[in-house]
């Protein structure tokens, strides 16, 4: 159990994808139980490498955990997410529960950057606000809250010589007033055969803190040299049918929806738990109406 105390602020994530005493079933229960003991098995404490495929090395810093699949997947379906093909694990401090980043790779092909020099932020933004209204559509016939975009937290920058893409935008509930809307603040790696995107979820109010991490954790992440983007062949390699204006605007955007909110909802309680000790774990289970075997 010395993992599970540093972890169990993923507890809330139950309320906020409807697991209730009412709604879980003893299957929810059994399988909620196995994930977390799949999550103390696997995490990984840095300072490690850590292998992402065939493709990159994460090199964790101290201070950080890793957590990889399966197990990252088994937590994120028994939390009531989805779990993408391309989840390779999950990034979180050992010491502290105000943020995770999810790891995620995207076999989408060489991505051109050509219009990293031309792009124009203001029309990005517009474009994705657009793309929002237009999701919105399909949020109302599907019942599901309509989100809205609450502005640049910080403007789309790319460096050409790493080839490293950061950018994030806040979002909220449609016609909600929020003092605290969450945020995923957005970095990614390119290679020759795709990306790699490493993406923080937290709170608006924290994330000027912590861009500095998020930052300092994408640059411990490197692509083999027969993977990265300056190993591309153009006489062999895919080219994706997209630029970075387009991943940033159409494709990464979306998630903006399910990220936001899960970053405002975990940032709202995790500190909370996180203060009231090992203890939680039981009373946030109660509250649920978990029972362990021993009850």
């Amino acid at each position: 159990m010395r993992y599970l105390a540093r972890y169990f602020w993923l507890a809330p994530f139950l309320l906020l994808f409807g697991f209730s005493a009412q709604a879980m079933n003893p299957a929810a229960e059994a399988e909620l139980e196995a994930a977390y003991k799949d999550v103390e098995t696997a995490i990984q404490q840095g300072p490690v490498p850590i292998p992402l495929l065939d493709q990159a090395i994460l090199k964790l810093p101290e201070g950080y955990g890793f957590v990889p699949n399966p197990a990252a997947a088994r937590l994120m379906r028994a939390l009531g997410n989805q779990a993408d093909e391309g989840l390779l694990g999950l990034v979180m401090p050992l010491t502290d529960a105000q943020w995770m980043v999810v790891i995620e790779y995207e076999k989408a092909g060489y991505i051109k950057d050509d219009d990293a020099k031309e792009w124009n932020a203001d029309d990005m933004y517009k474009s994705m606000q657009e793309g929002t209204e237009a999701g919105n559509e399909d949020r109302r016939k599907s019942g599901i809250e309509e989100i809205e975009l609450t502005g640049w937290v910080e403007k789309p920058s790319y460096d050409a010589a790493t080839h490293r893409l950061l950018w994030s935008i806040g979002v909220k509930n449609k016609g909600v007033a929020d003092d605290s809307p969450g945020v995923n603040y957005n970095t990614l790696v390119l290679g020759r055969e795709g990306y790699i995107s490493m993406n923080m979820l937290t709170d608006k109010a924290l994330i000027e803190g912590l861009k500095p991490i998020a930052r300092d954790l994408l640059s411990t992440l490197e692509f083999k040299s027969d993977k990265s983007y300056a190993a591309f062949n153009s006489s062999t390699d895919k080219v994706a049918e997209y630029g970075l204006a387009a991943l940033i605007t159409g494709v990464a955007a979306k998630k903006l929806g399910l990220l936001a909110v899960i970053a405002a909802f975990f940032a709202k309680f995790a500190k909370v738990l996180f203060l009231a000790g090992a203890g939680a774990v039981y009373g946030v289970k109660k509250w649920l109406g978990i029972k362990s075997k021993s009850d």
